[in-house]
């Protein structure tokens, strides 16, 4: 059965039910529990095909048309850093050992002239992956101090299904993504993690302490409602077959 987007199915033994799901990247997922058979998943995702393509449509027009495409290194390119529209440029260098300055007018790249283009992208993704790391650690600090809490490690990765989790033994995880946002929304995922040191759930008094350090984290948490899916589609990496279902609330 052909469909008219990619479709990730995956089988969960621990599903109950048929599900379908559009991620924060585009991708269609299908669920498929133990008991049901491909064939039924695939009918229950055709009964759902105005659904999807309604989500779809919904992602497509609030992803900026600069974040569908590759960065092309021609001097037209922009990123968002830090929730602001910056210019990516490649300047020329010779250097031994190609350099990334992240300033707030402009992102340069310095290497070569002959450099590939698939190398500029993947340096300068490294390089904002190491700036988010640098970034969420200060965070951690100021606001764990602030709370009076300790975490205990930092992973910095690009999941698809959670902006961040914590874990019973205080390690945090947070997306790199949270880079390109707005600041006061990275500082509101880590607040919403460190919160979970106490209260690993959704519970009054989670949200209660998350509210006594930032009063306005509901318009943060709606900013990644809205305008979340977007960060995903900048320098997006390929589909992921064993990646997770994306969650509904996206975070741990």
């Amino acid at each position: 059965m052909n469909f008219p987007f990619p479709v990730q199915e995956r089988v969960n033994p621990k599903a109950r039910y048929i599900r379908v799901a559009v991620n924060a990247t585009g991708e269609v997922v299908l669920t498929i529990p133990r008991y049901a058979t491909k064939a039924e998943a695939r009918a229950f995702l055709v009964s759902r095909l105005e659904w999807v393509r309604e989500q779809l449509g919904k992602l497509e027009s609030r992803t900026p048309e600069a974040a569908r495409r590759p960065l092309r290194w021609d001097g037209a390119d922009v990123l968002p850093l830090r929730g602001t529209e910056t210019p990516v440029r490649w300047s020329r260098a010779s250097l031994s050992r190609p350099q990334v300055r992240l300033l707030p007018e402009a992102i340069t790249v310095f290497a070569p002239q002959d450099t590939r283009h698939e190398l500029l992208t993947r340096l300068l993704k490294r390089t904002l992956i190491n700036e988010a790391r640098l970034e969420a650690e200060d965070l951690l600090n100021q606001e764990a101090h602030r709370l009076g809490l300790r975490w205990r490690e930092l992973r910095i990765g690009d999941p698809r299904a959670q902006w961040g989790s914590c874990t019973p033994e205080g390690v945090i995880s947070l997306s790199w993504r949270l880079l390109l946002a707005p600041p006061e929304v990275f500082r509101y995922v880590v607040i919403h993690e460190l919160c979970h040191l106490p209260h690993p759930d959704h519970s009054p008094r989670f949200w209660g302490l998350v509210a006594q350090q930032m009063p306005e984290w509901s318009l943060h948490r709606d900013w990644l409602k809205r305008h979340g899916a977007g960060l995903h589609r900048w320098l997006a990496r390929p589909p992921d077959a064993d990646a997770p279902p994306p969650q509904a609330d996206l975070f741990g």
